[in-house]
């Protein structure tokens, strides 16, 4: 039975002293000590690699501490694998969840829960009453006789709550719960958190997204390179005191306008179409200018983005490199012709999850590596140690695996990438999802600077205060159409979004 928040008042849940984490000879955790609540959410922010996950990871048995000791209740535990900690009644909720896809959520859930025998017969009526049940309790309409495969990532998390109740966890972390769900979504996952906090569960909540924590946590811990730097209750903590101690400067420092003269235009689309998904699509990028293109999910922002780049090439319409017309049906052909294209789903499309770092920087230059056909791994170490130290990307080792780094130095790796194609026009495509403010800032002067050396730059970004502050113009999307295009000087919050809600909405609504 979980404990309410009243029953050890003086004793927290769980208290670390002294963890310290190395991996090989980097130490990524220095001597963090920690107390956890009853009752309580609890934020970890920090830059990816400042050590939240790591730490959060000791705490649920995926990592055993190099040395420190954890407390729970007041007595020592050591947490040595996810088994051990889920008996302690201590649950991670991985970002992406771990599940067997091919079972169903009833089956899931019951998995690695104590009880039975290897020859008893699995009561299917029971594990299927308790499984509807559970989705009762939280409040969401799940059918448990689905298969894990057919639901949606938030209802897969939904699905990970539900076991972390069912093991009757006390607490319960979450790494980057929100990052794949729609606001709706969010709202839903936000009111089951508050529940289970009501309930004297404590949850840990690791997150980029400032407003979140705001709304939702009682308390923050930032951490910055591996050390602890404050604990706090969050009204303490303005959000530009929180960025300070993660980044060791103002974001403002960063999120200025680097000073660029424009010049010709680099980039030229003229009425491009694809029946269904954009209309028309007119616009211009020049050399040294950022052009911004805002509006809702779902406006044809990212689809426009991979027609210019031939991913799928538009029915309809005219491109021009450099005022010369050309043709792109495939992405061999636009890298040829000087254009590069970071893409929003950076699992997905970005990065080969299994090679190693330096393999995935110089996959775009065969030439460069492989000058007689044969890939000469010198040459590709030399220019993977140059992107590193340029792009500050923080690695263990060049053959690492790139699915081994955090989200940011996963993103920096593909912008080296890309880089080394020398690139006249960069497509960058929502370049900061999913990565802390830290790196944020670093990308922002990274943009800035690529602007100033002349590159054409159309930047897709739902992030409005990321556009006004980069952006020498903001085309905004609706409904597959371009229904502005905003000067810096005029651009504002509310000009956007006048000009991104569907005009349909807008006459509803007045």
């Amino acid at each position: 039975m979980v404990e309410t928040a009243s029953a050890m008042p003086d004793v927290p849940l769980m208290a670390a002293r002294g963890i310290t984490k190395s991996f090989a000879s980097i130490e990524v955790l220095r001597d963090v000590d920690l107390d956890l609540r009853r009752g309580e959410i609890h934020a970890l922010l920090g830059e990816n690699g400042a050590g939240k996950s790591t730490f959060a990871k000791i705490l649920a048995g995926v990592h055993r501490p190099t040395r420190g000791t954890l407390t729970l209740n007041g007595a020592q535990v050591e947490v040595l694998n996810p088994i051990v900690a889920q008996r302690l009644g201590i649950t991670l909720i991985h970002q992406e969840p771990i599940c067997f896809p091919d079972l169903t959520v009833a089956e899931n859930l019951v998995l690695g829960q104590k009880g039975g025998s290897p020859l008893a017969r699995v009561p299917w009526a029971e594990m299927t009453r308790n499984a509807r049940q559970l989705m009762d309790l939280l409040g969401v309409k799940i059918d448990v006789s689905k298969t894990m495969r057919g639901l949606s990532i938030a209802d897969q998390q939904m699905v990970e709550i539900a076991r972390a109740l069912a093991s009757d966890s006390r607490l319960i972390i979450m790494d980057e719960p929100t990052a794949p769900l729609t606001p709706k979504e969010v709202e839903t996952l936000f009111a089951i958190a508050r529940r289970l906090r009501d309930e004297g569960r404590t949850i840990v909540f690791i997150s980029h997204r400032l407003e979140e924590v705001r709304i939702l946590c009682n308390r923050v811990t930032i951490f910055r390179d591996g050390n602890k730097v404050a604990t706090e209750d969050i009204q303490s903590f303005t959000d530009a005191d929180i960025i300070r101690q993660m980044i060791g400067r103002p974001l403002r420092e960063y999120m200025k306008k680097h000073g660029t003269t424009i010049g010709e235009v680099a980039l030229k689309v003229e009425g491009l179409t694809l029946p269904g998904v954009f209309f028309d699509i007119s616009l211009e990028v020049r050399k040294g200018e950022i052009v911004g293109l805002g509006g809702l999910v779902g406006a044809g922002r990212t689809d426009v983005a991979r027609a210019i780049f031939g991913v799928s090439p538009a029915a309809s319409g005219k491109i021009s490199i450099n005022g010369k017309p050309v043709q792109i049906s495939d992405p061999s052909q636009a890298i040829a012709l000087g254009l590069a294209f970071v893409p929003e789903d950076r699992a997905a499309a970005g990065i080969f999850r299994t090679l190693p770092v330096e393999e995935n920087i110089t996959a775009a230059v065969p030439g460069k590596i492989a000058p007689s056909g044969v890939i000469r791994r010198s040459l590709e170490r030399v220019l993977a140690e140059d992107s590193v130290r340029k792009l500050r990307i923080r690695l263990a080792s060049f053959r690492q695996p790139i699915g081994e780094l955090s989200g940011g130095n996963q993103q920096k790796t593909i912008l080296a990438r890309w880089l080394l194609t020398e690139p006249r026009v960069l497509i960058l495509d929502e370049p900061t999802r999913g990565i802390d403010i830290g790196v944020k800032a670093e990308f922002y002067d990274m943009i800035g600077e690529l602007a100033a050396s002349g590159r054409a730059i159309l930047l897709i970004s739902s992030e409005l205060p990321e556009l006004l502050a980069l952006c020498d113009r903001v085309l905004v999307m609706s409904e597959g159409r371009i229904t502005a295009n905003i000067p810096r000087e005029r651009a504002t919050q509310e000009s956007i979004m006048n000009a991104a809600v569907p005009r349909s909405t807008r006459e509803a609504a007045a």
